[in-house]
């Protein structure tokens, strides 16, 4: 069965810095990706960052890039996301989640291009709360 665990939210001040982690287990071979969204109160769950296991590529949403950095050890199955610069539009929910390529299958996974290939991602954590004061 696959689980994934975040750790690492909590509070911080405007312009601050945070590192939030996932810790993965169960992945198969095909589960290839791993990614970050994010979901502020209200709002629908966005795309943040995402890596695929067996090249490093990394993918970043434009909101965030050059602010976060994610990376992972695909042998420890863990990946983190770095968070510096953080500001108030930040704050959120954040969850990371296990994607694998695109099948055409119908269900509730949450699909994502990332660089030229499709994925699904429908294994998620319960999230981790990031809360960035003024």
């Amino acid at each position: 069965q696959v689980r994934l665990v975040e750790s690492g939210g909590g509070l911080v001040q405007s312009g601050g810095s945070l590192t939030l982690s996932c810790a993965v287990s169960g992945r198969s071979d095909e589960s290839d990706a791993l990614a970050w969204f994010r979901q502020a109160p209200g709002k629908d769950r966005d795309f943040i960052a995402a890596l695929t296991w067996s090249t490093g590529t990394t993918y970043y949403a434009d909101d965030v890039k050059g602010r976060f950095t994610i990376s992972g050890d695909g042998a420890k199955n863990l990946a983190h996301l770095q968070m510096d610069s953080l500001q108030p539009k930040d704050k959120a929910i954040y969850y990371c989640a296990l994607g694998s390529p695109y099948t055409g299958a119908g269900g509730p996974d949450v699909h994502c291009w990332l660089g030229t290939g499709r994925y699904s991602f429908g294994s998620w954590g319960q999230g981790t709360q990031v809360t960035v004061s003024s």
